[in-house]
C-alpha cells in the first residue's frame, strides 16, 4: 500500500527527516511513536504532499505508483486520507454540506455513523466552529468515514480527548481500517501517530515504529515498544538512535 524509501526532508534550511524507510502492506495498521519534535507531523505532511515540506532525496510509492512529486489533491484522489490533530474551523460551511461534497457513500450511512458518534446535532453547525477537542476529533472521524479512503493517517487521535471519547474513536478507527474483518479480507491500511499510545487500549495495530530525531530508531511489536516507552520514556530510543548513527 505505502512504500517510503531513503526519504530525507527539510523545511527551509533545516533537515527534519533522514533516510526514512517505511513499508505498510494492504490491510496493515502501523503506529508511529515519538517525542515532540521528532518529525512525526513532518512525515505525514510529506506523505500528503504538503508543499511546505521539501523532499531532498528518496521516494514515496502508493499502490505501486510513484507519488513523490504528486500534488495533494491527486494523492487524495488515489485514496490517501488524514484525520488532523488540530483541524481548522471553517466559518460559513456547514458540516452537512461538506460531507455531501466529499462523500462517496449513501447519505443514510453518513447519518448512521453520525448517530454512532453522537454527532447528528452537529451536522447543521459550521465545521469545527466552537467545537471542543473531542468534538473536533469526532468531526474528523466522520469526515474520514465519508471520504472512505484506502490509506488513513490519524495524527494524535487521543490527544486532548477524554477516556470515553478515546474509546469511541478507537472503536470507529478499527471499523474504518477493516479490523472487524478477517485478516485476509482487510483492504484498508493506516498509520496512527501517537505520543503515549492511549488509543492502543481500544484498537489493534500490527507494527510499531519509533521516530526519534528524524530517523526511525526502532520497529517491532506494538505492545512491547509501548511498554518500553511507558517504563523508560524515550531514553532507550536515544540508545537505539546512537547505535544507528554509528
Amino acid at each position: 500500500m505505502l512504500s517510503i524509501e531513503d526519504l530525507c526532508v527539510k523545511i527551509g534550511d533545516k533537515e527534519i527527516l533522514k533516510d526514512i524507510h517505511l513499508y505498510i502492506d494492504s490491510g496493515e495498521t502501523h503506529v508511529l511513536f515519538g517525542p515532540n519534535g521528532a518529525g512525526k507531523s513532518t512525515l505525514i505532511n510529506t506523505i500528503l504532499g504538503n508543499p511546505k515540506y521539501e523532499i531532498v532525496s528518496g521516494s514515496i510509492y502508493f499502490k505501486g505508483k510513484d507519488i513523490t512529486d504528486m500534488p495533494m489533491y491527486e494523492r487524495a484522489k488515489l485514496g490517501i486520507g488524514i484525520s488532523y490533530q488540530s483541524p481548522p474551523a471553517i466559518p460559513g460551511v456547514k458540516l452537512k454540506n461538506l460531507l455531501e461534497i466529499i462523500t462517496n457513500r449513501d447519505w443514510s450511512e453518513i447519518e448512521k455513523m453520525a448517530e454512532i458518534l453522537n454527532f447528528k446535532d452537529f451536522l447543521e453547525r459550521e465545521v469545527n466552529v466552537g467545537f471542543s477537542g473531542g468534538e473536533a476529533k469526532r468531526s474528523e472521524i466522520l469526515q474520514i468515514y465519508a471520504q472512505n479512503p484506502d490509506f488513513i493517517m490519524f495524527d494524535e487521535p487521543d490527544s486532548g480527548v477524554d477516556v470515553e471519547n478515546v474509546e469511541l474513536i478507537g472503536t470507529i478507527i478499527n471499523e474504518l481500517l477493516d479490523k472487524n474483518k478477517m485478516p485476509s479480507d482487510r483492504k484498508k491500511s493506516g498509520l496512527i501517530i501517537t505520543h503515549m499510545g492511549h488509543i492502543l487500549n481500544f484498537m489493534d495495530v500490527d507494527r510499531a515504529h519509533v521516530l526519534y530525531n528524524g530517523i526511525v530508531a526502532c520497529s517491532g511489536h506494538p505492545e512491547e515498544i509501548l511498554n518500553n516507552i511507558i517504563k523508560h520514556g524515550y531514553e532507550r530510543c536515544v540508545e537505539c538512535y546512537q547505535k544507528k548513527e554509528h
